[in-house]
This record gives C-alpha cells, sequence and structure tokens, in this order.
C-alpha cells in the first residue's frame, strides 16, 4: 500500500423520506454524475467500481451504473450494514493505494422503506443471532431491536457514569443545529433540549423519538484515484486519505456483557487507534469529525471509542460544547445519521462527502475554519467499522 489515495471528486444528492425519492437507479447515477462532474472527467475514466447496498437484490450496482455508462469495468457489489458505503470507500482506496488501479468509483444508495429495519430472509440463521442473544440477557424491555441495542448501550452508560437522559436530548439538538446549514439534510429544523425531551417517549428515562435516525433514501459518490492520475489529469488532489482502518468484532462483543460492546465500542477504538498510530497523530489533531449517530446514545460512547474524551468524560464533553463550533471537536457538521438521515448505503460516502468539501474549504454555513485533519467513523453492526483520515494537503 505505497500509493496514497486522492479524494478528486464527490457527489451527494439530497436525502428524502421513503416514498418521496425516486427509483434507486436515478439517485444512484445523479450522486455518480455529481462526482465525476466535481473531479472533471467522464466515466469513462473510471477502472472499477465498488457499490453498496443494503436493500436490494444482487447486481443493482450494475442496475444503477448502467444508467450512467456501460464500460465493461468490474463492479463489485458491498453489502456491510450501515457500514456499506464506506467499506465501499475502503475497497477503492486500497485498489489505489495497492496500483490495481489508477481511478475508482466508490457509490453508496439505499431505497429504504417505513418504519424499523427488520430481516428480509426468516429461512435461515440471522447474523444477529449472538447479538440478540446477548442483548436478551442484558435488556429487559420489549423494543425493535436497534432500540434495544443502542439505548441499551446508552443506559449503561447511564448506570455507570450517571449519564442523563438530558444530554442524549443536548446532542439531538446540536444536531439539528448543524443540519440547518445543510440544504441537502433530510431534517432541518432546528430543535431544542426541551423539544427533543418532549417528542414521544420509546423507553421511558432513556430514549425519545428524536434521539433515534429516520429511515432514509438516498446516494452518494466518491471518486478516488492516484496522485499520479489526478496530476496527469489535472484534478484537485488537495484532499487524500491519509489512514484508515476497517476492524470487526473480538470476543468482548459477546463476553463482556456490556451493551456498548455488543453495539462495537471496541470496534471504534481499535480502528480509531490503528489510524492514529498509522497516521503518527492523536485525537487532540483532529479538526472535524463525521460519526456514527444512528441513536444520540451511541454518538456519545462514540467520542469516547475515538477518544475524543476521556471514558466517562462525554457528558462533560457535550455539556462543555466541545462537539460544535467554538469546541475541541465540530462533530456532525452535515447535521449527521440524526438530521441528515441514515440511507445505510449511502451513510459512508455521504459523510466523505461532507469532510471532502470541509478540507476544501467550500462547506458554506457549515465550515470549520482552518481544517486540515478530519475524522470519518462509519459502524455497522454485524458487525463492521472503518474510521478514515482525511488530510488537506
Amino acid at each position: 500500500m505505497s500509493r496514497d489515495a486522492v479524494v478528486a471528486g464527490v457527489g451527494m444528492i439530497p436525502f428524502t423520506k421513503p416514498g418521496a425519492n425516486e427509483p434507486y437507479p436515478q439517485m444512484a447515477a445523479k450522486a455518480t454524475r455529481q462526482a465525476l462532474a466535481d473531479a472533471g472527467i467522464g466515466y469513462d475514466a473510471v477502472q472499477q467500481a465498488y457499490v453498496g447496498y443494503v436493500y436490494g437484490d444482487s447486481t443493482c450496482g450494475q442496475r444503477a451504473l448502467y444508467e450512467v455508462g456501460m464500460t465493461g469495468i468490474p463492479v463489485i457489489n458491498v453489502n456491510n450494514n450501515c457500514s456499506t458505503g464506506s467499506t465501499a470507500l475502503f475497497l477503492a482506496r486500497q485498489a489505489v493505494a495497492s496500483g490495481a488501479a489508477d481511478c475508482v468509483l466508490a457509490l453508496g444508495f439505499e431505497q429504504m422503506s417505513p418504519g424499523a429495519l427488520g430481516a428480509k430472509f426468516d429461512d435461515r440463521a440471522s447474523p444477529f443471532e449472538r447479538f440478540d442473544q446477548a442483548t436478551d440477557e442484558l435488556v429487559e424491555v420489549d423494543l425493535p431491536l436497534a432500540l434495544r441495542y443502542f439505548g441499551g448501550a446508552g443506559l449503561a452508560h447511564m448506570k455507570e457514569f450517571g449519564t442523563r437522559v438530558e444530554t442524549f436530548a443536548k446532542i439531538r439538538a446540536k444536531a439539528s443545529r448543524h443540519a440547518a446549514n445543510n440544504p441537502l439534510a433530510l431534517f432541518r429544523t432546528v430543535v431544542t433540549e426541551e423539544e427533543v425531551m418532549a417528542s414521544p417517549m420509546m423507553w421511558p428515562g432513556v430514549m425519545t423519538r428524536l434521539m433515534a435516525c429516520p429511515p432514509t433514501c438516498g446516494a452518494a459518490a466518491a471518486i478516488v484515484c492516484s496522485e499520479a492520475f489526478a496530476k496527469k489529469h489535472g484534478l484537485d488532489a488537495s484532499v487524500r486519505i491519509r489512514a484508515q482502518a476497517m476492524t470487526t468484532d473480538v470476543p468482548a462483543a459477546f463476553d463482556a456483557r456490556d451493551m456498548r460492546e455488543v453495539v462495537g465500542f471496541s470496534m471504534t477504538r481499535n480502528a480509531a487507534q490503528q489510524v492514529y498510530e498509522a497516521a503518527g497523530i492523536s485525537p487532540r489533531d483532529i479538526d472535524v469529525v463525521e460519526l456514527h449517530d444512528c441513536f444520540a446514545h451511541n454518538e456519545l460512547i462514540t467520542y469516547e471509542g475515538l477518544g475524543l474524551c476521556p471514558v466517562g468524560g462525554a457528558e462533560k464533553f457535550v455539556v462543555d460544547g466541545d462537539n460544535s463550533y467554538g469546541g475541541k471537536f465540530v462533530t456532525n457538521p452535515s447535521g449527521g445519521l440524526l438530521s441528515k438521515g441514515h440511507p445505510l448505503g449511502a451513510t459512508g460516502l455521504a459523510q466523505c462527502t461532507e469532510l471532502v468539501q470541509q478540507l476544501r474549504g467550500t462547506a458554506g454555513k457549515r465550515q470549520v475554519e482552518g481544517a486540515r485533519l478530519a475524522l470519518q467513523h462509519n459502524l455497522g453492526l454485524g458487525g463492521a467499522c472503518v474510521v478514515t483520515l482525511y488530510e488537506r494537503v
């Protein structure tokens, strides 16, 4: 992996509620064309494509990209739950860094249905069997699984450190303030901590409805290329992937008897540590972060997993405003999954789009002044976690 990978182009369409979206081929094609136009190349310059989605039949990636062109290139379909988009990015970077290709497309999209996530195949073993068993032993409430997973993780933090449910409401309110400046976000209405607390209670004392991200449809894409390719074709090479790591679960996920581990705390910590070590930096060097806030509870425990604050220090981190403008780390300037929305396959590439714009200095009212290092965290239960460090060159 001797070659640097440059993110030369990004594209993202506005995220929408299920039912308000175009069909997935059209969404994906629009995001792809935007990324190509942003990079300043045609589709015929792309040598490989990694296409991520969770809900769809095999080869949906080909169906989507055939709207853009039929050049005969390899199209690899990727499914890694909520980390699908960043897994496609991980593979695209590997292809470039290894010398297997000079210009690669990473694309993610999702056409979701309303309501809670559920299994599509009930005639075979579920990938979540062990997660469900661990959760059944630790969580007594009868709720949809994602709420039990992440609400249970938040509750574990509350029990150990005295974290207040109002702190999760502060995180959700912060997300709405950030999303108000993002024209591509699903929810752009600012809500206060009090309004978050007043929304319907889903788990008494632990979670309200506004603390959970909504089902969303959308697409995002990135063009990843070598520095030599960018130079040869006159592309913007100002943002490179300085380090990246992908991890899966370790035994603690099931053995620690801690819901924070069930939802991937060790995956996050291990991936972040690998990235910091590879780049020769510490968390203190980061300027802007996009992390996986599928629930406000996961954002809070992820602060600790990424080393943005000490374990047990997340509530103080939030109360002190260190997760927003004027604080230590501007976190989810896009509005995050909570306000921008979470089309599973697209999320990782939407995060990439936001951070590339931040490092280019083109994020408008969301701009983090002087941003030079940007950190991305994308988590998929089952499980996979991808952490990516971008650098303005």
